[in-house]
């Protein structure tokens, strides 16, 4: 279990981070959704103890993240948004010394254990070749299979699928799966697909703060019946959304179609049946977060 209680951090500059964060998270996958400047990186780099908060508590069971760092990167594996690599060296001789650094010293197992991280992740036919030669879900898987050392109880993954072609996006997402299921893994992302297709369980941050939280499908249910679409002229939509409480706006067959959120069906508007893309919107808009439609 990972507690999150009260964290909060205010930068020098007067921006405002973190606002009082609480969660409780158990093992399996949970998917932290927010635009750019909502706070998940920040609450990211916090939990793998890579800077301060102000105030506040986290634990992961019982290691207190912010006092005994030592003891969380024991267990704890991380995939940043960008990670460096040396380019011309291979994952094998790369895992063989981050084994080492995590403090696998014995030469049998560290290879032993190397050899079953690239067969996971589907890399072993690889193994000896550069890193600066691999597609970006190759690096991925890579980066993935490092975070995996140590057999880790937290793994926090920041934006992992963002450029990723579909079928390394598929890929990821079976072994990010498979990874959650006895172990609990943050998801952070700004790609709502990622969270419905994996997370039994969500939040939604902006402006530092968590706005929502639930099951994906329960957090749908709350605004089923309520979403309403309509293609328009992109010219009109201005004028929509002085008249309706319009939650996202997209091309279809190169037409714009806006979403609207109403108990009752507006005049001239079609039945949409709800997603996480509406409730993610919905949500930011409802809490004055300013979206670009």
């Amino acid at each position: 279990m990972l507690t999150v209680r009260e964290l909060s951090k205010t930068y020098a500059n007067g921006v405002k981070a973190l606002n009082k964060i609480s969660l409780e998270l158990e093992p399996g996958m949970f998917g932290l959704l927010g635009p750019n400047g909502a706070g998940k990186s920040t609450l990211m780099r916090t939990l793998a103890s890579l800077q301060e908060p102000d105030e506040g508590t986290a634990m992961l069971d019982e290691i207190d993240i912010l006092k005994d760092k030592d003891a969380l990167r024991r267990v704890l594996g991380y995939l940043p948004q960008d990670f460096g690599v040396y380019p011309k060296l291979s994952p094998l001789t790369m895992l063989d010394h981050f084994a080492m650094l995590k403090g696998v010293v014995n030469k049998a197992e560290r290879r032993d254990l190397v050899e079953s991280l690239l067969h996971q992740v589907n890399l072993y036919d690889v193994r000896k070749k550069a890193i600066d030669t691999f597609s970006g879900g190759m690096k991925q898987r890579f980066g993935i299979a490092q975070a995996l050392i140590g057999d880790p109880r937290l793994v926090i993954v920041d934006e992992p699928t963002a450029g990723l072609d579909p079928s390394e996006r598929n890929r990821f997402h079976n072994l990010l799966a498979e990874i959650g299921e006895n172990t609990v893994v943050i998801l952070s992302t700004h790609i709502v697909d990622d969270v419905t297709d994996l997370c039994g369980n969500m939040a939604i941050m902006g402006g530092g703060e968590i706005l929502l939280t639930g099951r994906p499908r329960d957090v749908i249910e709350r605004i089923k019946g309520c979403v309403w679409s309509k293609q328009i002229a992109r010219s009109e939509l201005q004028d929509y959304q002085q008249n309706f409480r319009v939650i996202l706006s997209h091309l279809r067959e190169g037409h714009t179609v806006i979403h609207v959120l109403s108990d009752d069906q507006p005049n001239g508007f079609d039945h949409q049946e709800a997603n996480l893309e509406d409730v993610y919107f919905a949500t930011l808009i409802n809490h004055g977060i300013a979206v670009s439609l």
